[in-house]
C-alpha cells in the first residue's frame, strides 16, 4: 500500500497547478495527475493520445472540454473518458478555481498528436510528437516548441479548436 498527500507532492507546473501522483503512489499501470487551475488556465493544447485513454474527474469547480463533438462542461463529482485517438483539451472558462484528477492508462504516452498554429504563415497542422522537429525551450527543457513544416517558424499550441 502506498499513500500520498497531494499537498506534499512537488508542484511540477505552476501554470496548471500540476502535481504528478504516479511516482508518489508507485503506480505502474496508470498515470495520475492532480490539477489546480485558476480561471483562464488550461491543460495542454488540443490533442489526442493514440496509445492511451484518459479519464478526468472534477473535484471542485467547473472544467470545460473542447472536443470534436463540441464543448462539454463537467462539475464536481463528474467524470469524462477520452478513448485512444479522441481529440480534446481541458480549460477553466469560469470565474472560480478548478481542482481535477487526470488518469491515463497505460501510464506513458508517446503517440501524441496535437493541432498547432503558425503565427508567421497562419498554417494549421496536425503534429505527431515524433514526426516534426521539436526543440526544448525554457530553463529545464520541459516545454517543447514545434517548428512549422511550411515556413520553419515557431508555432503555438491551440487551446480550443475553432
Amino acid at each position: 500500500m502506498n499513500r500520498a498527500s497531494v499537498d506534499q507532492v512537488p508542484l511540477l507546473d505552476e501554470r496548471q497547478g500540476l502535481r504528478i501522483l504516479t511516482d508518489a503512489l508507485g503506480t505502474t499501470d496508470v498515470a495520475i495527475n492532480h490539477y489546480d487551475l485558476s480561471p483562464g488556465d488550461r491543460i495542454g493544447g488540443y490533442h489526442a493520445h493514440h496509445d492511451q485513454e484518459e479519464v478526468f474527474y472534477v473535484l471542485s469547480g467547473t472544467l470545460s472540454f473542447a472536443t470534436p463533438a463540441g464543448d462539454v462542461e463537467l462539475g464536481p463529482d463528474e467524470a469524462i473518458r477520452f478513448a485512444r485517438g479522441e481529440f480534446h483539451t481541458a480549460y477553466n472558462d469560469g470565474d472560480a478555481p478548478v481542482a481535477a484528477l487526470a488518469l491515463g492508462a497505460p501510464p506513458a504516452s508517446e503517440a501524441i498528436e496535437s493541432v498547432r498554429e503558425c503565427p508567421a504563415c497562419g498554417d494549421r497542422f496536425h503534429h505527431h510528437r515524433a514526426s516534426f522537429a521539436t526543440r526544448g525551450i525554457g530553463p529545464d527543457d520541459s516545454a517543447r516548441q514545434v517548428d512549422c513544416p511550411e515556413c520553419g517558424a515557431a508555432t503555438r499550441r491551440i487551446g480550443r479548436p475553432d
